[in-house]
């Protein structure tokens, strides 16, 4: 016959007699039933519901089998069934077709229950180990050698928790599950000379839990032993699953297997919390094959091969702090072949190998949010190729898409040859925070790939797309030789009508040359150079440039927003220049705004310089201040232009025609043969005034009409031979008077006065207007 125990039976007891003749069952209820052995056939155990009972409780998890020496847990799941010897003496358990078998009279109790003690206990004790294993007899395997322990769980139980404690110079754990589990590494200290410490081969989700206050080492052996069936092993700390790290301890990897990574998973890697140390890896310091996700916690990084590598996954990091020291040729601190996305936490990053990087991915790499410090200090490396060299940079971020940038803090410090601040085969975008970038390292001039003298350098930000500085704060610092701002091989786009970013650039190098002689080439320490046009929608901007301040080779427009070019060779380069507001202020020792196509710059090439509206300030000490190899359009605005100081250079150059339609214009200049007013074309009357006498810096220039009507007083910087003026206040058949000296109680601005009154100066000439660009000698 059989007898059926339902999960409604809290705890079973069998109370055994001399001759263990009865069983005793207290029901979960409290009341008590007997049976006698030799009226039990088997016994099974059977889901509630049976016989329409869909209301009894659920089953049992697990029956435990009380004894002298000890509890056996047995999962009732596994029970097919148990039944009893003829003579009352023994029970067996069939437990997936084999049979188990206990003597009663060893058994005190089976009780059943819910709860399953799922910790299994592993202390290293040197050359031995201390194992405690409540889960033998279900399925989980713990074998030991020496101090080697290999442990193969297929019990069906999920998340066993696995304690590793103590220390030992030649061990390792290692272990196979069919479920997933946690590691709990409770100051655990393992050394395995020929292989990794801890080798999870299974694929399921390992939770590692470091306990709290505790310390952790792990390091593995020069040379790994073969493993069997050809296993994977290559990483101190192997995992064939994900690796989950929480709890607060510590844990340090000491990485010395030839051709191995510190920590690897070849799923994935997350951290949530713990202080993760890898002191040194041959390969990656920490290696996955389907991304890193970092949420807090702190991993610190040093390895000869690349610091975090996602291989195909991402690299999600949305709290914690990374640290990453690498000094390697050509590694990288942070890789992925999917998008790497910053979102939050602090990243500090050293490179000091040659054409190593800091950041890259295949795809985008996007920092949303958080703090990054990357120093490199690694120099640009020539392969050859083709019929010359091909360069490699040492870049501390570098995309083979886009770079995005919003809302974070980043500092980026590069000092090697040719060191790269940000590098993107496509487009750098950013809408907020702050990007300081500082540049030290020279270029240098080589033979590229089709055999031509060329150069080499590295911007602190360059693209092969565009580059849209649309907010935030970006401060650039270049002093190498030939090291510019911005390089854009396509358009650069900085603000928007309700976004102003805030950029200041300052280049310091020297040029490369790369062809000798008076029409050869040089590389030239630009701050900012685009191969495409130039849009500045809302901007305030310094800049400050041994070189060109602002060079397009397409055009060059600016809508709003302050620019301040402190100093430069030239300050505005494109050929096509048009200003639409704003207000600019160019401080050049040669061209202050040159429209050109860049070719002999006595040709008229079609080039212009388009003002619409704004305030335009240009002070040149050895050029002209306005030079166009074609036209130049004044339609409005205020433009003041403090002229060279000498011939041949002037204040304003044109090879096309000088239009003026409107605006205010001011522009001191030489008695150089090539200074010129506007054409008869203009639609506003100007006057170019002349003097065969110099007129020293500073002195005052004066002009009014009979009524003593004040249309301009200005103190060029400079001393002065010619003025250009226009102002929709000049009229035809209207007499004006020429001052020079005496002074002006107005406010003084750019070395125009306004408001207040002048006197004190002598009177040069007086004449009356009657062409539209009329020129009057004093």
């Amino acid at each position: 016959m059989t007898r059926r125990i339902l999960p409604l039976l809290c705890v079973v007891f069998i109370t055994m007699l001399s001759v263990a003749q009865t069983v005793d069952v207290t029901k979960k209820t409290g009341g008590l039933e007997q049976f006698t052995l030799s009226d039990i056939d088997n016994i099974t155990f059977g889901l509630p519901g049976i016989g329409g009972n869909t209301n009894a409780v659920s089953a049992q998890a697990k029956l435990n089998i009380h004894s002298q020496t000890g509890i056996v847990q047995l999962l009732i799941s596994d029970i097919d069934s148990v039944f009893f010897n003829d003579a009352g003496t023994f029970a067996y358990f069939r437990i997936s077709q084999n049979l188990t078998e206990f003597a009663l009279s060893d058994i005190d109790s089976i009780t059943f229950d819910n709860s399953i003690d799922s910790t299994v206990y592993i202390t290293y004790n040197g050359s031995s180990v201390t194992v405690e294993n409540p889960l033998d007899s279900l399925g989980v395997q713990v074998n030991v050698s020496g101090a080697n322990v290999t442990v193969n769980a297929n019990s069906g139980i999920s998340n066993i928790r696995y304690a590793l404690s103590g220390s030992t110079s030649d061990g390792m754990f290692k272990i196979y599950s069919d479920l997933r589990l946690e590691l709990y590494l409770n100051g655990v200290q393992i050394t395995n000379p020929d292989g990794p410490a801890i080798n999870v081969q299974t694929g399921k989700r390992i939770t590692v839990h470091l306990a709290g206050g505790t310390t952790n080492v792990l390091t593995d052996g020069v040379n790994y032993a073969t493993p069997p069936n050809n296993e994977d092993q290559d990483a101190a700390f192997f995992s064939e699953g994900q690796l989950i790290f929480e709890g607060s301890g510590n844990l340090t990897i000491n990485g010395f297997g030839n051709d191995e990574h510190g920590l690897r998973s070849d799923d994935y890697i997350e951290v949530n919390d713990g202080n993760i140390i890898v002191n040194s890896a041959v390969k990656d310091g920490i290696h996955t094959n389907d991304g890193f996700f970092m949420n807090g916690g702190i991993v610190h990084v040093t390895s000869d091969g690349d610091g975090i590598d996602g291989s195909d996954g991402v690299i999600e990091i949305t709290d914690g702090v990374v640290t990453v020291l690498n000094s390697t040729l050509g590694n990288i601190a942070l890789k992925c072949d999917s998008t790497m996305h910053i979102s939050g936490g602090t990243i500090n990053i050293t490179v000091d190998g040659d054409r190593a990087l800091g950041l890259y991915s295949k795809q985008d790499v996007k920092i949303t949010g958080g703090t990054l410090n990357i120093n490199t200090t690694g120099d640009a490396v020539l392969s050859a190729s083709g019929a010359g060299f091909d360069p490699s940079y040492c870049t501390a971020i570098s995309a083979e898409t886009n770079v995005q940038i919003d809302n974070c803090n980043i500092t980026i410090n590069t000092s090697g040859k040719a060191g790269r601040g940000i590098s993107s085969d496509g487009s750098v975008h950013m809408n907020s925070g702050t990007l300081t970038i500082t540049s030290t390292g020279d270029g240098e001039a080589y033979t590229n790939q089709l055999g031509n003298p060329d150069a080499y350098h590295g911007p602190c930000i360059k693209a092969d797309a565009n580059i849209n500085l649309v907010g935030g704060v970006v401060t650039l610092s270049h002093s190498g030789d030939a090291g510019k701002g911005i390089s854009v091989d396509g358009q650069l786009n900085i603000g928007n009508p309700v976004s102003v970013s805030s950029i200041s650039i300052t280049t310091t190098g020297n040029p490369i040359t790369i062809v000798p002689g008076s029409s050869g080439e040089y590389a030239e320490a630009k701050a900012v150079s685009a191969d495409n046009a130039i849009v500045i929608e809302n901007a305030n901007m310094t800049i400050s440039s041994t070189d060109v301040g602002l060079e397009s080779k397409i055009s060059l427009t600016i809508n709003l927003g302050v620019i301040n070019i402190t100093n430069s060779l030239e300050g505005m380069e494109s050929p096509g220049i048009n200003i639409n507001g704003g207000e600019i202020h160019i401080n050049a020792s040669e061209d202050g705004i040159n429209p050109t196509f860049g070719f002999d710059g006595s040709q008229y090439d079609g080039s212009h310089l388009t003002i619409n509206d704004g305030y335009v300030f240009v002070n040149t000490t050895n050029g002209d201040a306005l030079d166009s190899n074609g036209d130049i359009f004044i339609n409005g605005g205020i433009i003041i232009i403090h002229g060279p100081q000498s011939s041949s250079e002037v204040g304003v150059d044109v090879n096309g025609d000088f239009v003026v339609n409107g605006g205010f214009m001011v522009a001191s200049g030489t008695n150089s043969d090539m200074t010129e007013g506007p054409v008869q074309s203009s639609s506003q009357y100007s006057v170019l005034l002349r003097t065969n006498q110099v007129i020293s810096a500073g002195t005052l220039f004066h002009l009014e009409d009979a009524s003593g009507n004040n249309l301009v007083t200005f103190a060029p910087t400079r001393q002065y031979y010619s003025i250009i003026f226009s102002s929709a206040d000049l009229n035809t058949g209207t007499t004006y008077r020429v001052y020079t000296g005496g002074s002006s109680t107005g406010t003084l601005k750019d070395g125009v006065y306004t408001g207040g009154t002048y006197s004190g100066g002598t009177l040069r000439t007086s004449f009356t207007l009657s062409n539209i660009a009329q020129t009057v000698w004093f």
